[in-house]
């Protein structure tokens, strides 16, 4: 005797019910991934204030000091200023500068990230040119150099700086120092 396989289904389920309750799941799942996708854009937002914030904490450490780190090296600035934005002739945005170190004869422009990487050496180089042509267009000759300070910067990050031509300015405890090889000679614009 054949025996043959059945299967009890509980009273009442059929394909029609199974279905709407897999329908309703699916529209459940939608909702909490929208959801999710919400608490995913707002955590991003508040990591990127977090990092801005921490940004001007290294931009506040780097700033009292800088002036008398550079007169030690034979460099006197008379003026100093934050966040300057370039535009140009027509008031467009082309770029900003963290701090700018100015007297007669040099032109220090510096950008300070918590971490500085290669590519932020490049993108100031970009900066640099800018001031650059923008000086030039207003018969400005002074010496344009660049630097770069950060929080943490790595061994790779301050020789390409080095390489570029670059100052580099490191957070030492609750002060900064500015560190440059043997017979280095900064990069003119």
């Amino acid at each position: 005797m054949a025996m043959t396989e059945t299967t009890d289904y509980p009273r009442g389920l059929t394909f029609e019910r199974v279905w709407a309750a897999l329908m309703e799941n699916k529209e459940q799942m939608k909702e909490t991934s929208r959801e999710m996708e919400k608490l995913s854009r707002e955590t991003d937002r508040k990591i990127s204030k977090l990092g801005s914030r921490f940004g001007e904490l290294v931009e506040h450490l780097v700033a009292p000091n800088i002036k008398e780190k550079f007169k030690a090296l034979e460099l006197n600035f008379e003026q100093i200023s934050h966040n300057i934005e370039i535009s140009d002739s027509k008031g467009r945005f082309l770029a900003e500068i963290d701090l700018l170190m100015e007297n007669g004869d040099i032109v220090i422009a510096i950008e300070i990230k918590s971490k500085p990487n290669q590519k932020d050496i490049k993108d100031h180089i970009n900066r640099l040119e800018i001031l650059r042509r923008r000086a030039d267009a207003r018969n400005d000759i002074r010496k344009f150099q660049g630097a770069i300070a950060g929080a943490v910067v790595t061994k790779p990050v301050r020789d390409f700086a080095h390489k570029t031509g670059f100052y580099v300015v490191e957070q030492t405890g609750d002060t900064v120092q500015i560190v440059i090889p043997e017979n280095f000679k900064p990069r003119e614009w």
